[in-house]
């Protein structure tokens, strides 16, 4: 039997796994009160903005793949576009290469609570209030907060205190940041969501409340924040001090949409994702660059073909996707395309960015792609974006201390992330995998009437033009989010994500072939075996977060990866570091066997706070 850190949990009535044990539960009280599966994803992304405001908030965005009972597999787009005033012509007026990592300069259109709303008017049957009380409660009465929050929070505090004052009221009361043990509130946060069910109270049924609150944050007191607040000048990471574009027109002209996924089919399995506005067909090519037959499981050549496999498709990523162009998706995703692309794959690391030419189209890559990241490997939180390294201490004489193959951490040594994930099913067989993001505290400043700030989600766009991901008034910016919802016999069987930036599509499919490649166990799929296992990611591609660099070559594994496989991928050429033993990797999953009706899920223990719950 695999040992893993927990069982995979199996039941029949409902399963939930999230990034935090509050939004998990919240959503399980949903769905023992009646609720279906979509019910109790809004009342779990709702907590999440209360219990990790490190990592999301209501003016982020929201990418969600759905499954209804019966129904087709859809994509809603919770990602909002470029207002109409950030042109690139405004942003280099300003004297800027890149958009900013924080402030308003980097707010798109918010499309978290949009999403949300839709979601629960169309597929959810619970009346807003009820889906809503857990998040109120929480901001209201009080949580206990998680570590890493206190530790975001600290790290900022210099910003917060001399810049950003509205963000220390909420998150430094006192001079004290939040921490272990003792109660956080965000009242104003608490009270933005009462005042918006008492102004939609009187509105007919549960969907013409569910419209109503859609139409306060879009015209109402909601939208007038937040324009204030975008017109504010903020310190930002270019050093300036900056307003924002986003006007009254940009928020109530855009609206969350239903979309068809982007598909695959693998051995059986057909892997759904959202379209190119996101990262997610890097996934579907990773499995389209596959041979036939794979080296054994976690083997050096099994990490080395993914690796190089990732690299190829990330390459295809700078130079293809985005949603300001018409993005070749079938060429990308085709068998003659990927077994001439599968030939580059040699025995030796690439150190190349190398887009291929889909339909013959000639590939064309940012000036900026070839940027080389310096200084430490690590989160910054002026930057807003993830990790690319983790703290490993070096302890295990097994991997040597060779200097050039030690990590290189942020001088507090923290390892934080900026995105939440969320997966249910449900007893009649909705399913849903979402992944919110965006409006972290570290983005913007807090909107002193509201108890949360604007996103960032701009910095992923280009400031050139003609690019697939330039930034366009109009346009999504492409992302990074990327849940996924994957079928076997056309029924769907399988929901998963993970927080993790550009890692995100890198750790899903180690976690999707964990999955494929591997016994069953206990008559199921062995979802937290293939959560547990060791991971790994590259940053040997142009990063999407502020200021955009890469690190050709570079491998980070686990410490848990043995050490003769490491030997091997270093003569390989891979410029290997050796993180810490759990810290690649924040992978949630449930799955629904339609045979037998059995429902299962895991959490991933990295960072000790994502949990799976059910019965």
């Amino acid at each position: 039997m695999t040992f893993t850190t927990r069982p995979t949990l199996q039941g029949t009535f409902g399963m939930v796994s999230s990034t935090h044990w509050l939004a998990s539960q919240s959503a399980m009280a949903v769905l023992e009160d009646g609720g279906n599966a979509f019910d109790a994803a809004v009342a779990a992304a709702f907590v999440l903005h209360v219990v990790e405001p490190h990592l999301n908030g209501p003016a982020g965005e929201v990418p969600v793949v759905l499954a209804p009972a019966g129904g087709p597999v859809r994509v809603l787009c919770g990602q909002g576009v470029a207002p109409a005033g950030a042109g690139i012509a405004h942003y280099r007026s300003l004297g800027l290469d890149l958009v900013p990592g924080t402030g308003p300069l980097a707010a798109a259109v918010p499309g978290a609570f949009d999403a949300w709303m839709l979601l629960l008017r169309d597929h959810g049957t619970r009346p807003l209030p009820d889906v809503l009380k857990y998040a109120i409660g929480y901001a209201e009465h009080g949580h206990p907060p998680v570590e890493n929050l206190g530790a975001t929070v600290e790290s900022v505090r210099p910003l917060f205190e001399t810049e950003w004052t509205t963000s220390a009221e909420v998150y430094l009361p006192g001079g004290v940041p939040p921490r272990p043990g003792r109660l956080f509130r965000n009242p104003a946060l608490a009270a933005t969501w009462r005042r918006l069910l008492a102004e939609t109270a009187g509105a007919g049924g549960r969907e013409a409340r569910i419209d109503a609150a859609r139409e306060v944050w879009r015209t109402g007191f909601i939208a007038e924040a937040l324009v204030r607040q975008s017109g504010h000048p903020t310190l930002d990471t270019s050093g300036g001090h900056h307003t924002g574009t986003l006007t009254a027109a940009d928020l109530a002209g855009w609206s969350a949409s239903y979309e068809a996924p982007a598909t695959y089919d693998h051995h059986g399995w057909t892997v759904c994702k959202a379209g190119p506005w996101s990262q997610g067909p890097a996934f579907l090519q990773q499995l389209a660059l596959l041979p036939p037959d794979l080296p054994p499981y976690g083997s050096a050549d099994h990490i080395h073909l993914l690796t190089e496999g990732c690299k190829l498709a990330m390459a295809d990523r700078e130079a293809w996707y985005g949603d300001a162009a018409d993005v070749p998706l079938d060429d990308l995703l085709s068998d003659a395309y990927n077994a001439g692309r599968r030939t580059l794959i040699g025995e030796r690391a690439s150190y190349d960015l190398r887009p291929g030419a889909p339909g013959g189209r000639t590939p064309r890559l940012p000036a900026l792609a070839h940027l080389v990241a310096h200084g430490t490997p690590g989160f910054s939180p002026m930057g807003a974006g993830e990790p690319t390294v983790a703290r490993y201490d070096g302890s295990d004489p097994a991997y040597g201390s060779d200097p050039a193959h030690e990590p290189q951490v942020a001088d507090d040594g923290a390892v934080r992330g900026d995105t939440c994930h969320l997966d249910v099913v449900d007893r009649w067989g909705n399913m849903i995998a979402a992944t919110p993001s965006g409006g972290w505290l570290q983005s913007n400043p807090v909107v002193p009437e509201l108890g949360f700030p604007l996103g960032t989600r701009l910095q992923m766009a280009w400031l050139e033009e003609g690019l697939p991901n330039s930034l366009t008034p109009g346009r999504r910016p492409r992302t990074t989010l990327t849940p996924t919802l994957a079928l076997r016999g056309g029924v769907p069987v399988l929901a998963f994500g993970t927080p993790g930036g550009d890692q995100q599509d890198q750790w899903q499919p180690h976690f999707f072939l964990g999955l494929v490649q591997r016994a069953p166990v206990r008559g199921g799929l062995d979802l937290q075996g293939a959560i547990d296992a060791p991971n790994w990611h590259t940053d040997g591609f142009p990063g999407s977060f502020h200021p955009r660099g890469m690190r050709p070559g570079s491998l980070t594994v686990e410490a848990r990866t043995d050490p003769g496989t490491v030997a091997a991928l270093r003569r390989r050429g891979h410029d290997v570091t050796v993180a810490d033993g759990w810290s690649e990797g924040r992978l949630c999953a449930v799955a629904r066997d339609p045979e037998s009706g059995i429902l299962s899920a895991a959490a991933n223990p990295r960072g000790m706070q994502g949990y799976a719950v059910g019965r």
